[in-house]
């Protein structure tokens, strides 16, 4: 089932989310709702709290070439446990920040890990855009944005662009 995406300012997407105690069969399924909203919006990732679940929770799937084989991840409780010093620079964009783009500079690796929808522990080294997208949901999970990484000017300016589009969706 697809459920709706968060828009920003809510205040949901900037609280920390608590971690998952004990998988059950009602996380499993909000685990497949995710996947099936990241893809119908289009989108590569997608956290809990952009559905409004304040949940350690994340979905990506970030193999978009057309004869790639998608690879649909979905991470309980995932964390960063290790980094490279190495930095790269992705032009990153939000499913709850519609049509705003920055660059965001991350570490070019992270090791992360998780546990997966039956509940056994994994860890993967990820790099490229994978690295990125991983890091990018696991801030959702901090209550960060891509966009708390750029200049206050540049933020306000998209926080704005947001709360007119919220306004214009209200009316619709």
């Amino acid at each position: 089932m697809k459920r709706p995406i968060l828009i920003h300012p809510d205040p949901r997407l900037k609280k920390v989310c608590a971690a998952v105690p004990d998988l059950s069969d009602e996380l499993r399924v909000l685990a497949d709702d995710m996947l099936e909203t990241m893809y119908d919006a289009p989108g590569i990732g997608l956290a809990a709290p952009q559905i409004g679940v304040l949940d350690r929770l994340i979905v990506l799937d970030c193999a978009k070439e057309k004869d790639e084989t998608p690879r649909p991840l979905i991470m309980f409780n995932p964390k960063v446990i290790e980094s490279s010093d190495e930095l790269s620079t992705y032009e990153e964009g939000c499913l709850s920040i519609p049509e705003q783009y920055a660059e965001v500079e991350r570490p070019a690796e992270v090791t992360v890990e998780w546990i997966d929808r039956n509940g056994n522990e994994q860890r993967e080294t990820f790099a490229g855009l994978w690295a990125t997208c991983v890091q990018h949901e696991i801030d959702h999970l901090d209550g960060k944005l891509f966009i708390d990484y750029l200049k206050p000017l540049k933020r306000q300016m998209i926080t704005r662009k947001m709360q007119k589009l919220k306004r214009e969706r209200a009316r619709a």
